[in-house]
């Protein structure tokens, strides 16, 4: 399981060309080899390619709008092509799905878009937050019916350590439960101040990621452990620093 960096937590920095080369050498120069492609501005994939190639960076994950993912699939595949990249993300499951009377319609909508990144050798992937944990009006979590709307082989999930917790539910726990599904992590930690949740480098929060780590060890199915921390407290560059280097502390390579 190597590190990577989710390149989320940049976002305000990769908006142009010039600040993405600048913002990539950075994270390069912290030791990452590993990253994912969320947030940034428009740019051309060859170039984005280019540019990640000369500084040894291997894009492995990306986000994709739900619209991309449903109409545009050809076309996105094709960029994944030229990037290298193997797996698709969608960020997010849009408003309208979340229910238990329409989770089902999510199961039809994706499938001929999944089939099709699967067919081309690659891997649809889906990033959790809180709500799939909220119990529905018949008793079941909706992430409990998100997984019966596809197999593994069609929809990997993207398990998020932070909104795991946030949804009050077990990290260890899911990590066992969707071990046939989670060749990507993110590793968000959490603190509390002043009884509000916060996001934190990890090791800088109260998850336990020593423990974390030695679970995804022991099912040994994940590949890329992806630092995320969608709000920084300080400079986020250093906050991917910490992270890095505690996870290093903690037993993960890169």
């Amino acid at each position: 399981m190597q590190i990577g960096a989710q390149l989320y937590t940049l976002r305000t920095y990769l908006q142009t060309e010039e600040d993405i080369r600048i913002s990539l050498k950075k994270v390069a120069d912290m030791g990452y080899k590993i990253v994912q492609v969320s947030g940034m501005g428009k740019i051309d994939p060859h170039l984005l390619r280019d540019i990640c190639d000369g500084l040894g960076l291997k894009i492995v994950l990306t986000h994709n709008p739900a619209e991309r993912i449903l109409w545009d699939t050809d076309n996105l595949i094709k960029e994944h092509e030229i990037l290298g990249c193997e797996y698709i993300g969608l960020g997010g499951m849009p408003e309208k799905y979340r229910s238990d009377f329409w989770i089902g319609q999510f199961g039809k909508d994706f499938l001929t878009p999944a089939k099709k990144i699967a067919d081309a050798g690659k891997h649809f992937m889906y990033h959790n937050h809180d709500f799939e944990f909220e119990r529905q009006p018949n008793g079941r979590l909706l992430i409990e019916m998100l997984l019966e709307q596809l197999p593994p082989e069609l929809m990997g999930i993207t398990l998020d350590t932070y909104w795991v917790q946030a949804g009050g539910a077990d990290v260890c726990q899911w990590l066992e439960i969707l071990k046939d599904r989670i060749p990507c992590v993110h590793f968000k930690d959490m603190a509390v101040k002043n009884r509000v949740q916060l996001m934190a480098a990890v090791g800088e929060g109260n998850l336990n990621f020593p423990g974390i780590i030695k679970k995804l060890n022991d099912l040994g199915t994940a590949k890329y452990a992806l630092v995320e921390q969608d709000v920084c407290p300080r400079d986020p560059f250093d906050c991917l620093r910490v992270s890095r280097e505690n996870l290093l502390r903690y037993g993960c390579t890169d």
